[in-house]
């Protein structure tokens, strides 16, 4: 596991890759709430395809998706270091299509 070019360092946990410790320790986070029925469903990494007129433009993939039982909602969160042009476009994107407000947590 190399370094990423913003310098987060790869983690691997239940045999599982994060790209940074923050997401792996927020996936730690999300497994104790799930554990205690504060959330279910727990998804890793989501895909959401952007079409325009039927044309795939691109992909966003979200680091999490899951139900949030007190709220009795879905939640999308990303857990960002530091948020690029392309992500903010991708959010936007997101939620124009899919209608989905992405949640970010800061690393």
């Amino acid at each position: 596991m190399g370094r990423h070019k913003y310098g987060a360092k790869a983690v691997v946990i239940d045999g599982k890759t994060f790209p940074s410790k923050a997401e792996g320790r927020r996936y730690e986070e999300l497994k104790l709430m799930q554990r205690e029925g504060i959330i279910r469903d727990l998804q890793l990494q989501p895909r959401y395809p952007i079409r325009i007129s039927g044309v795939l433009v691109t992909t966003y993939v979200a680091d999490f998706r899951y139900f949030d039982v007190e709220r009795g909602q879905e939640v999308v969160e990303d857990v960002k270091g530091f948020v690029t042009d392309v992500y903010k476009l991708k959010k936007k994107l997101v939620k124009l299509v899919h209608d989905v407000d992405v949640i970010e947590i800061p690393a």
